[in-house]
């Protein structure tokens, strides 16, 4: 028996699809607002900053100036690098074992995270799976010269045609309307999964959700009797 894709290549958002990190989001948020005197996000708000550029995040969720939000989003990420980016991270169940089949089948991967990128390569390498991608990427360290999906979608694809794979059927897995918007504005299919955080409606214009980490692998691998 042999498994192949009916995709090309596939691109991974991070947080809500391949790692819950709302532990740590919410455990540094809670810190990161109380120093500029404003009150904690519950769990449920998560939803608010779970998948924007924190930038964005900080000016719609609390009203801060852009001056403000790049203060804010600084002292974000020092809480975030003195706490040690991995800190109360976990994979979903099953989703290490379906990225690990996808590349013992041979089918490019690469991440499309609006996280800083030097936080989506340790999270990689941490739960061991950066050997299964051929591209990392993810937002710029300053979270604007590359921050919209839309623009880290599209070098995800330069990263990956770079390194010689096959670029002419991918397909993005993503949690949140931006992977939807994102993906569209590349020419790229999202399949929309329904276990991170999110509203019902932002799966719409996806070209397909899920609810199950088995519904996913039957999507993304075949099995063709040899």
């Amino acid at each position: 028996m042999t498994t192949r894709s009916p995709w090309s290549c596939i691109l991974w958002d991070v947080d809500g699809t391949i790692v819950d990190a709302s532990e740590g989001i919410l455990s540094r948020l809670t810190r990161c607002l109380a120093h500029y005197g404003l009150p904690a996000p519950t769990r449920d708000q998560l939803v608010h900053w779970i998948g924007p550029p924190m930038f964005e995040s900080f000016q719609k969720n609390v009203g801060m100036t852009p001056e403000q939000a790049t203060e804010a989003v600084a002292h974000y990420r020092g809480i975030g690098k003195a706490d040690g980016y991995t800190t109360g991270a976990r994979l979903y169940p099953g989703i290490g074992e379906l990225i690990a089949d996808i590349a013992a089948a041979g089918i490019p991967q690469a991440t499309a995270s609006s996280k800083p990128e030097i936080q989506v390569v340790a999270l990689m390498e941490h739960f061991g799976l950066a050997d299964s991608m051929q591209a990392m990427a993810g937002a710029t360290p300053d979270e604007k010269t590359l921050a919209s999906k839309s623009d880290i979608v599209a070098e995800s694809l330069r990263r990956l045609a770079a390194a010689g794979a096959d670029t002419s059927r991918p397909i993005l897995i993503g949690d949140r309307h931006h992977d939807v918007e994102g993906g569209a504005a590349n020419g790229v299919p999202v399949v929309f999964v329904r276990w991170g955080f999110s509203w019902p409606h932002e799966s719409e214009g996806a070209q397909a959700a899920v609810d199950t980490m088995a519904d996913l692998r039957r999507l993304l691998l075949v099995s063709d009797e040899v």
